[in-house]
């Protein structure tokens, strides 16, 4: 029973830090994007 519930921890745990990888790679495009709002906005 501990190894099933060690294992089932360890997938979870992978799924979470593979997601994160995901969510961290869409904020950073968004803050990219939003920086060259920002630029435009001061260059008018």
């Amino acid at each position: 029973m501990k190894r099933v519930i060690v294992l089932l921890l360890l997938v979870l745990f992978s799924t979470a830090t593979l997601s994160a990888c995901n969510t961290m790679e869409g904020l950073g495009k968004d803050v990219q994007k939003l920086g060259g709002k920002v630029e435009q906005k001061a260059k008018n």
